[in-house]
C-alpha cells in the first residue's frame, strides 16, 4: 500500500524547492567541490560531529543541557548550538570553531523564533486569524531580521501541524484547523524567514515542524501517539509541511510522535520515502528536543545503540541534544551496522546548509553588535506587531453595540489579566521581554489619557487551584495572597462607580504551548465566579480573552454584553486591544480553529464528513448522529468574526453552471457594508463534492478575499474555481478530480453562507 501512495504522489506533486534552487549551476558545482574536498580531510569522528546539536545559553525547553560543550566544539564534535544568542556571545562560541577546531567548521545558531524574536507578535493561532498573509509573512521576516541582528541563523519555525483538538496546548503554536489556510501561511511564513536567498545575512534558515502530524496526537494530550488513516494524513495533514518545503524551507524537525506504529525519528517511510523521494527535501532533518533518546521508551530499542542506528537509516540528519549519534555512530559504523556512506550523506547536507549561508566566507556575518543596536525592537517593528495585533482580535460578541466604547465616562477594568506584562507576549515567545509589553491598562491609559476614569480592580488570581499554581509554577503567574471574595469585592466596588465593566480573563501564558494540554478548557471557576458577581451590578459587561486555544465559552456568550478574543497578542498587546475597544481599529479576525460547546464535542471541525444518519436538526429525531445532551453546533464556527459594522451578501452568481477539466468557474457575489462603521470583511469561499468515489467533506475552504467597505459601500467579490481546486485523494490514493455534483458557498464563516450548485463533466 505505502509503496503504491508513493507512485501516485510523485505524479500529483512535483518537486519545486527553492532552498535547492538558490544557487546557480556554476555555484552548485563549486560549492559540491569545496565541500567534497573538505569531507575528504574530516575524520569519521569529525563528520559524526556536524550531525550534533547541542543546547547550550540562556534558558532551555527540556530537562537535559548538553555538557562539556567548549570541549566537544575544539574536537570537531559539534554542528550547531541552540538557545545562545546575541552577538557577543555567539561569537564566543564560533571562535572556539573557527580557531581551536582542526578544520575550522562554523556553528548553526539556532533558536525557538515563533511568533517574534525580541519585537514580540501575537501567538500563531491569533497571526492566522487575521487571514492577513501580507502580514504574516512580514511578522516572518521582522522576526529574522531581529534574530540575525542577534547572531542566530537558524530559527524552529514555522510550526504547521493541522490542529483540531484544543486541549492541545500547542495549537496555540499553529494555524488552526484547516489545511487549506494552513498551507498558504507555512509557505508565507517560510519566505518570511528564508527572503530569496539565504546568503543575506538579514534572513535566517526555517526549520518547519513538526513532522509530522504531531497536531493529532491522541486526547490533546502532548506527545502522545498518533494514528490516524493514510487518507486522512495525505489529504488533511500532510500538505502544509508539502507547502513549507515546496517555499524552499531550508530544514525540517522531527515530530516526537508515532506514524503507522513508527516513531518519526525512526520513521524510514516518512524521512526518506516521502519527504526526500517523494518530495524532493534537499535540506536537512533535525529531530525535535530529546526525540533520539526518547526512541527507547517508545520501545524501539533497548540503548542508543539501538535507536542511533534507526535513526540514521531512516535518514535523520542531526541529533539535538540527544548526543546518541555521538555517542553510538562511530561504534555502529566498525561493527559493520552503519555504513559510513549515511553518515557522509548527512554530513553533506549540514555542510551545503551552512555553505549556502555563507558561513565558511564569513563564520561571524551574524556576529554584528552595531546591526544588533539598530535593529532590535526598532519603532518600525513595534508599529508592526501593534499593526498584527490588532487584526489578529476577534470580535465575537456585541449585543446592542457596547463596542466601540467612548472616550468619556468611566470604566471598571478588572481581571487577572488586565494589568499583567508576563503573559502578554504569551507562550513561545523565547526571547521576547515582556517587561517591555504593553498592558491593557497602559494601552487604555495611553489612548484615552484623562477623558476617561479608569477603576481598577484585579478581581482574581488566573486560578486558586494549589496543585495547578504548584504545577506551572506560582511566581511565574503574579499570584495575589488576598482570599476571592476580597478581590471580587473590590471589582465589584469598581464596577459600581463605573459606566461599563472590561474585564480581561483567560489564561496564564504557560497554560498553551509545549507541555501545556488541558483536560477542561473553560473559564477557571474562581474567574468565572468573578465574572458572575461583575454581571449581577447590571453593568454593561465586556469580556476580553487572552489565551493560546479556543475555549469553551457558554455561560461568556450568554451573559456577556460584549466579547473580544484577544488570544496573546504580544509586545503591543495592550495599546491593540485599547485600539479595538475604542474603535481606533475595527476589528475584522475570524476564528481558524472551531470553539467548541464542550470538551465531549472534541475533535470538532467545519470540515468534518456526513454520516449514513446526517442530523438535520429535529430535536425529537434520536436515530441520527447527534448528542442527548447537546447539539452538534460549535459555539464558534471555523471562520467566524464579527466587525463594528454590518455586512450583507448578495445570492451568489456563477458565469456557468457546467465546467470542463481545466474550464474557470467565475463565481461572484455582492458585499455591502450596511453599518455605521467602515470596515474589512473576511469574504470566503468554500465548496463540497456532493458524490465521489470515496466520502468528501461537507465543506472545504478554497479561496478567501480581504475587502475594505466604507460605510454604505458596495463591492462585487470575484473568486475562480478549476477542476484542480476540487482535486482529491480517490478511491486508488490518486490526487485527482471527479465529475460530478458540486455546491459553491460564499458567506462571513463557514456556517452563514449562500450556496449555488454547479457540474463538473468530462
Amino acid at each position: 500500500m505505502i509503496r503504491r501512495l508513493i507512485c501516485c504522489f510523485l505524479l500529483i506533486a512535483p518537486f519545486t524547492n527553492s532552498f535547492a534552487q538558490s544557487v546557480s549551476p556554476a555555484q552548485q558545482k563549486k560549492m559540491d567541490a569545496f565541500i567534497t574536498n573538505l569531507m575528504s580531510k574530516m575524520t569519521l569522528d569529525e563528520k559524526i560531529g556536524q550531525l550534533n546539536l547541542e543546547a547550550v545559553g540562556f534558558d532551555v525547553t527540556g530537562p537535559i543541557v548538553s555538557k562539556n560543550v567548549n570541549e566537544n566544539i575544539q574536537k570537531g564534535n559539534v554542528g550547531g548550538v541552540f538557545n545562545t544568542y546575541t552577538p557577543d556571545a555567539v561569537r564566543k562560541l564560533q571562535e572556539i570553531a573557527v580557531n581551536h577546531s582542526r578544520l575550522k567548521i562554523p556553528l548553526f545558531f539556532g533558536y525557538d523564533v515563533i511568533h517574534g524574536h525580541k519585537t514580540i507578535f501575537p501567538i500563531p493561532l491569533g497571526l492566522a486569524s487575521s487571514w492577513d498573509l501580507d502580514m504574516i509573512q512580514k511578522s516572518a521576516q521582522i522576526a529574522a531580521s531581529e534574530a540575525s541582528a542577534d547572531g542566530l541563523n537558524w530559527v524552529f519555525s514555522p510550526m504547521v501541524d493541522i490542529a483540531r483538538d484544543p486541549r492541545w496546548g500547542r495549537i496555540a503554536e499553529g494555524n488552526g484547523e484547516d489545511t487549506w489556510l494552513g498551507s498558504q501561511i507555512a509557505a508565507r511564513m517560510v519566505k518570511g524567514y528564508q527572503g530569496n536567498n539565504l546568503y543575506d545575512t538579514d534572513h535566517v534558515m526555517a526549520c518547519v515542524k513538526h513532522f509530522a502530524l504531531y497536531g493529532a496526537a491522541e486526547s490533546g494530550r502532548d506527545y502522545n501517539t498518533v494514528d490516524m488513516s493514510e487518507r486522512r494524513m495525505y489529504q488533511d495533514y500532510l500538505p502544509p509541511y508539502k507547502a513549507a518545503i515546496d517555499a524552499g524551507a531550508g530544514s525540517i524537525m522531527s515530530s516526537f510522535n508515532e506514524i503507522n506504529g513508527v516513531p518519526a525519528t525512526a520513521n524510514k517511510w516518512l524521512m526518506t520515502d516521502l519527504l526526500r523521494k517523494q518530495w524532493g527535501f534537499k535540506g536537512f532533518v533535525a529531530t525535535d528536543y530529546t526525540a533520539m533518546m526518547e526512541l527507547i521508551p517508545h520501545g524501539m530499542g533497548k540503548d542508543g545503540y539501538a535507536v542511533g542506528k534507526k535513526a540514521i537509516d531512516a535518514g535523520i540528519d542531526m541529533d539535538m541534544v540527544s548526543d546518541i549519534f555521538l555517542d553510538n555512530l562511530k561504534k555502529l559504523v566498525n561493527d559493520g551496522k552503519v555504513p559510513v556512506s549515511e553518515i557522509d550523506i548527512a554530513c553533506r547536507r549540514i555542510l551545503e546548509a551552512k555553505y549556502k549561508m555563507g558561513l565558511f566566507t564569513d563564520p561571524y556575518r551574524y556576529c554584528n553588535v552595531q546591526r544588533a543596536a539598530t535593529t532590535i525592537m526598532k519603532q518600525d517593528y513595534i508599529d508592526a506587531a501593534r499593526d498584527a495585533a490588532k487584526k489578529s482580535i476577534v470580535l465575537l460578541k456585541n449585543n446592542n453595540s457596547v463596542l466601540p466604547l467612548k472616550q468619556g465616562g468611566s470604566i471598571a477594568l478588572v481581571g487577572p489579566l488586565a494589568d499583567d506584562h508576563r503573559d502578554m507576549i504569551g507562550p513561545w515567545s523565547g526571547a521576547g521581554d515582556w517587561h517591555k509589553s504593553v498592558s491593557v491598562l497602559d494601552g487604555i491609559k495611553q489612548l484615552a489619557g484623562s477623558n476617561v476614569q479608569i477603576n481598577y480592580a484585579k478581581g482574581a488570581n488566573i486560578t486558586d487551584s494549589e496543585w495547578l499554581l504548584k504545577r506551572l509554577g506560582k511566581d511565574e503567574l503574579s499570584f495575589d495572597k488576598r482570599s476571592p471574595q476580597e478581590m471580587i469585592d473590590e471589582a465589584v466596588a469598581a464596577a459600581k462607580k463605573s459606566d461599563v465593566i472590561v474585564a480581561v480573563v483567560g489564561e496564564a501564558a504557560t497554560m498553551s504551548g509545549e507541555a501545556a494540554s488541558r483536560s477542561d478548557i473553560g473559564i477557571f471557576p474562581n474567574q468565572e465566579d468573578l465574572l458572575k458577581a461583575l454581571k449581577a451590578t447590571g453593568k454593561p459587561l465586556v469580556i476580553v480573552l487572552m489565551n493560546g486555544r479556543p475555549l469553551t465559552l457558554n455561560w461568556e456568550n450568554d451573559n456577556a454584553d460584549a466579547m473580544l478574543e484577544a488570544w496573546f497578542g504580544g509586545t503591543e498587546a495592550g495599546s491593540a486591544i485599547a485600539d479595538v475597544l475604542f474603535g481606533a481599529y475595527n476589528p475584522s479576525a475570524k476564528i481558524t480553529a472551531t470553539f467548541p460547546q464542550n470538551v465531549g464535542q472534541i475533535p470538532l471541525y467545519y470540515s468534518h464528513k456526513n454520516t449514513g444518519r446526517p442530523y438535520a436538526g429535529d430535536f425529537v429525531d434520536r436515530y441520527k448522529s447527534r448528542y442527548l445532551d447537546v447539539s452538534n453546533d460549535p459555539l464558534y464556527p471555523f471562520g467566524f468574526g464579527l466587525s463594528y459594522t454590518t455586512f450583507t451578501y448578495s445570492p451568489i452568481k456563477l458565469n456557468t453552471t457546467s465546467i470542463k477539466p481545466g474550464q474557470p468557474l467565475q463565481v461572484s457575489v455582492t458585499v455591502s457594508n450596511t453599518g455605521k462603521y467602515d470596515g474589512t470583511e473576511i469574504v470566503q469561499l468554500y465548496t463540497r463534492q456532493m458524490y465521489g468515489s470515496v466520502t468528501r467533506p461537507v465543506e472545504e475552504l478554497k479561496n478567501f478575499k480581504k475587502v475594505f467597505l466604507k460605510a454604505g459601500e458596495s463591492q462585487v467579490v470575484n473568486f475562480t474555481i478549476t477542476s484542480d481546486d476540487l482535486k482529491f485523494y480517490n478511491i486508488d490514493m490518486k490526487y485527482t478530480y471527479e465529475p460530478g455534483d458540486f455546491k459553491v458557498f460564499v458567506g462571513t464563516n463557514s456556517r452563514d453562507v449562500n450556496s449555488a450548485d454547479f457540474k463538473l463533466t468530462n
